[in-house]
């Protein structure tokens, strides 16, 4: 009898564990099903306060919606952003389920995806500004020179709508921290060389074609300097 009963308590501890196990299971699985309601339900909230607000249409104005065509993507910004809300709502309700059952290493894990989160919607957020600025920019670039008379004025709006949108790549890169220094030094390094060529072209040779081409800008005053 007595080792009927040794052979029976790694049963009885192990229907012990289970039973203890099993309602914090099933808080787990409550409260997962209420953070996907409520990720459903803050997907939509945020997608139709988005749209009211026109986003979807200043993001369009931005060419990022073209962008995310052209790269196979159905959905547009709007709804990208939707989709992180609705993952940010899951994840946090998954924190809260793992947490209640003591997994404290996949909660760790999951909150780490969290705190990233909201740094690519703040990052999607800074692209679409700083895209629909780049083109006002640039179009505004094009009309003015368009007004003095000045030709390649769209050369110069696209140069402009491209240097705004290069810093506005690079905020948006460090702030979901992918590059840092390197990045932002690479891209000095860059924009220094090229500017070192353009100065060694019309120091060097380029007198000739800088007189001609300030002679297209403004007609008439390259000919009046040089008499």
């Amino acid at each position: 009898m007595e080792n009927f009963d040794i052979m029976l308590e790694p049963v009885r501890e192990f229907l012990l564990q289970l039973a203890g196990f099993l309602p914090k299971l099933a808080l787990a699985l409550v409260v997962l099903l209420a953070g996907w309601l409520l990720a459903k339900f803050a997907r939509f909230a945020v997608i139709k306060a988005l749209r009211a607000i026109n986003f979807n249409v200043l993001t369009e104005r931005a060419g990022l919606e073209g962008f995310l065509n052209q790269g196979g993507i159905q959905t547009d910004t709007t709804g990208i952003l939707g989709l992180l809300i609705y993952w940010l709502v899951i994840l946090a309700a998954l924190i809260i389920g793992f947490n209640s059952m003591g997994l404290t290493y996949i909660t760790g894990l999951l909150g780490e995806i969290v705190r990233f989160v909201p740094k690519v919607i703040v990052a999607l957020l800074i692209l679409a500004l700083g895209a629909y600025f780049a083109r006002f920019v640039g179009n505004s670039v094009v009309a003015y020179c368009k007004n003095i008379a000045i030709q390649d004025s769209d050369l110069l709006g696209k140069l402009a709508q491209y240097a705004i949108m290069t810093f506005v790549v690079l905020i948006a890169l460090d702030q979901i921290n992918v590059g840092g220094d390197i990045v932002r030094q690479s891209f000095l390094i860059i924009l220094a060389g090229v500017v070192f060529a353009l100065a060694l072209a019309f120091g060097l040779g380029g007198k000739d074609a800088a007189a001609e081409l300030i002679d297209r800008w403004w007609p008439g005053r390259g000919r009046d300097g040089g008499e």
